[in-house]
């Protein structure tokens, strides 16, 4: 598909004696469920990678049939088939949470009690996918902020779990709000693993193997996860299903665009991008849990049709 950025699309650049084994999807089963539905993906690159994934998921199986593929302004796509009235669009928003690049204080600022701008174009899906994790990580000048906002009050510094689950509390609150749990499910996707660890020597260059054993030494803080999660759980309405994709995915080492488009190998530590995930790869298998955690609500009735 056009819209899959280049560093993902692996089947288009794999390396010389390695062999691609696709596992074939029933898209058109999915699409059958999906009918007249509505889906959105909001969050960071991540989930982007997993938006992808499922617009080529599903637009392969159905080749032959109109379809309409739009970017419908930075950061935003869409992706809707004719023949089955679906639509599945794309939202980024690396925090969830709203980011002032201008505000009054001359800083950049987060603000942790009011959601994204782009809510507003939520509201009304059948089905809707969250994630948000990386962004919250770097320091220094890597941070996308300088100060943080939280009940009008300007905050230099924070410890790093608490302001990310106060944002995290936001958007639950916002899902309390402006969800109606007898017509929409809400997923929340897990941490999604960077492999670029070389003092544990879990870095993705030049890894053409999944890790065979749970050597894997986790980047991102655990509490930071446990804080998304209690967030999920202690929500007043248990209307939001937490996919846990973190475990399959940190085995798949093997599984980033690393250098497979620049072929630097001078500056490997620079380029080699080891936190998005080659096409056709482990996204698919994020969006294979979400059809059937969709499948068993429909068996079980919890969703109407």
């Amino acid at each position: 598909m056009s819209s899959v950025e280049d560093g993902e699309a692996h089947i288009r650049y794999v390396s010389p004696n390695t062999y691609v084994r696709v596992r074939w999807f029933n898209g058109t089963n999915m699409l059958e469920k999906l009918r007249n539905k509505r889906i959105i993906l909001v969050g960071d690159s991540l989930n982007r990678n997993m938006w992808e994934s499922l617009a080529c998921l599903l637009f392969t199986s159905i080749p032959s049939s109109p379809a309409e593929v739009d970017k419908l302004r930075r950061f935003t796509n869409s992706w809707k088939s004719v023949e089955y009235n679906f639509t599945m669009e794309f939202y980024w928003t690396s925090f969830l949470v709203d980011i002032d690049n201008n505000h009054k204080s001359g800083k950049k600022v987060l603000m942790l009690d009011k959601l994204s701008a782009s809510s507003e174009k939520w509201v009304g899906a059948d089905i809707m996918v969250f994630n948000s994790g990386h962004w919250w990580e770097p320091k220094g000048k890597s941070r996308a902020w300088e100060l943080l906002e939280y009940q009008q009050k300007l905050i230099k510094s924070m410890p790093i779990k608490l302001a990310y689950e106060r944002g995290m509390k936001t958007w639950a609150t916002w899902v309390e709000r402006n969800v109606d749990p007898n017509k929409t499910r809400v997923f929340f996707n897990g941490y999604s693993p960077v492999h670029r660890n070389q003092k544990y020597n879990q870095w993705c260059y030049n890894r053409t193997q999944p890790l065979m054993d749970d050597s894997y030494v986790p980047g991102f803080p655990q509490s930071m996860v446990d804080a998304v999660e209690g967030v999920v759980k202690g929500m007043s309405k248990p209307q939001v299903k937490y996919l846990n994709t973190t475990k399959l995915s940190e085995y798949r080492i093997d599984a980033h665009p690393s250098l497979h488009i620049t072929k630097d190998e001078k500056n490997a530590n620079s380029y080699a991008d080891c936190s998005h995930w080659c096409l056709p790869g482990v996204p698919d298998s994020w969006n294979r849990l979400l059809y059937a955690s969709l499948f068993f609500l429909i068996l079980s009735k919890v969703w109407a049709k």
